[in-house]
């Protein structure tokens, strides 16, 4: 449980005994619990009572899943507030919550565990911006570890009580929005003064403020909702707060995209960010819906017996492990069919067959990972179960058009053959699409090969035969006929595909 400053967040998650977790449920609700706090440093009764009353139905919803443990954090407006004791006091009697308050720098370190924890960032170094309702948290990392943390005390409940007023129906002129910047400004000085020293290859923005600004912002700009990927430029966002600024209240309410929640603190959002993106000099930042309740889970999952061997893999092929193993597929087979796979996609591109990617290699032997997973929910016809699975998971670390690849390729594995007429492949461009139909190919051929699960098979490559002819040559541990006939089934398939006569041989 995330006891925030404008909201309350619950993720309530069963992890299993393979070390793979499933989210049974996310729940926020808004309860304002930093409302009329910050002129005074006390936490308002009516906004304790409000906190409380969530927060002991969360406890109840989560004792109804079952939950053994609840963790449970509170930031800015508990760690701010004189009056604290009092209402931690009040959850733990009235509630039955423990809550742990911890420091702006320790919010900025799960804030990163959670946003990175959903990237793959490769070698690229980062800025991490999270605008919550009484602090921001400013965070430069890369994949592996974060390089500098900081909070300020700047956040769209706090900015708005102090530089505006909470629920004022006016339009917010351009004198008071240039007030809200210079105080931005004057409490961000220092820490944009360390950021700058570092190299910055992106940006990237969490947090309830960022992402209502970004909707925003795409409603009016492209004309659809928010998608996973998508950046908010600053010259967007200048162009939003524009339009925020010369509304009442009452009119920001309705414009597209917003939380209406949100309205009367969504200016001040914006000028935290708006300030920041210009004194960094960021033109664009990438938006994820991941955050601090996501950090909790990576900070409590690591400290598992299985966390070192996890902790080892990239964001994607950790993603994709969990996902196979929450669906109970058998690891074994799998990994032996990718290994398969891979070797056949590798001595093709040694003969000129084919001219694809390392990228595209790393998607294929995730989509032979998967491949099975469908028998999860039934065999008969899993290729399309898995097909759904994959497309509606959040495997993280991958854009939407490698998932859609890596289910179209999984999705291939057995039963008909891709064209660009089937529904899987109809959101890919022309690229992609013969990506997919030279992938499946590899991936039929190594399921084949492994037919038995018995492993028989132990390495698998193409040689030159003839002027026209491809020869599959395998290493096999024991005589493997069955494999062999099976990878004969789909020579037809290769020859389509790479027209190509192939032929199998031991």
């Amino acid at each position: 449980m995330d006891i925030g400053t404008n909201s309350i967040r619950i993720l309530i998650v069963r992890v299993n005994p393979n070390h793979s977790y499933s989210v049974l449920t996310q729940q926020k609700e808004v309860v304002r619990l930093g409302g009329g706090e910050f002129p005074t440093r006390h936490m308002q009764a009516d906004a304790m009572n409000r906190g409380v009353l969530v927060c002991s139905k969360f406890v109840q919803m989560a004792r109804s899943f079952g939950a053994s443990e609840i963790v449970a954090v509170a930031t800015s407006a508990s760690r701010d507030a004189e009056n604290r004791d009092k209402f931690l006091l009040r959850l733990r009697k009235e509630a039955g919550l423990d809550v742990r308050v911890i420091s702006g720098k320790e919010e900025a370190r799960l804030i990163y565990l959670g946003v990175s924890s959903g990237l793959s960032l490769g070698n690229r170094q980062a800025v991490f911006i999270d605008i919550g309702g009484g602090s921001t948290e400013i965070i430069v990392g890369d994949e592996h570890q974060h390089h500098y943390l900081d909070s300020l005390k700047l956040g769209a409940i706090r900015l708005t009580s102090t530089c505006l007023k909470l629920n004022d129906p006016s339009p917010v002129r351009r004198p008071k929005y240039k007030l809200l910047q210079q105080e931005v400004k004057n409490a961000s000085a220092v820490t944009i003064g360390h950021v700058k020293k570092y190299h910055l290859d992106l940006a990237i923005g969490s947090s309830g403020t960022i992402v209502n600004l970004a909707e925003i912002a795409s409603r009016q700009f492209n004309g659809r909702p928010l998608q996973r990927d998508d950046v908010l430029t600053h010259t967007q966002l200048k162009a939003v707060v524009r339009r925020l600024c010369g509304l009442t209240l009452a009119q920001r309410r309705r414009v597209p995209g917003i939380n209406p929640e949100r309205a009367d603190i969504i200016v001040a959002g914006a000028a935290v960010l708006d300030t920041l993106m210009a004194e960094l000099g960021l033109s664009e930042i990438l938006v994820s819906d991941r955050g601090l309740r996501n950090g909790m889970l990576a900070n409590y999952l690591s400290r598992s017996e299985s966390a070192g061997l996890l902790e080892q893999m990239s964001v994607r092929e950790r993603s994709v492990l969990l996902l196979g193993r929450a669906c109970g597929f058998d690891e074994t087979h799998a990994r032996h069919v990718g290994e398969l796979a891979t070797q056949l996609f590798d001595s093709a591109a040694k003969m000129g067959l084919h001219t694809m990617t390392p990228t595209q290699r790393e998607l294929l032997n995730y989509a032979a990972l998967l491949h099975d997973i469908g028998v999860f929910l039934s065999f008969v016809n899993h290729q399309d179960h898995t097909y759904y699975l994959i497309r509606n998971s959040e495997l993280l670390g991958f854009d939407q058009t490698e998932i859609q690849i890596i289910a179209a390729v999984a999705r291939y594995h057995r039963k008909g053959f891709p064209s660009a007429q089937k529904e899987e492949m109809q959101h890919l461009d022309k690229a992609s699409q013969k990506a997919v139909s030279q992938l499946c190919v590899f991936l039929r051929l190594a399921e084949a090969l492994d037919r038995s699960h018995a492993a028989m098979v132990q390495q698998a490559s193409f040689k030159t035969n003839g002027r026209q002819g491809v020869r599959l040559r395998v290493r096999s541990a024991a005589e493997a006929t069955l494999e062999l006939w099976g990878a004969m089934n789909h020579a037809k398939y290769f020859k389509k595909v790479f027209r190509r006569e192939l032929t199998v041989k031991t």
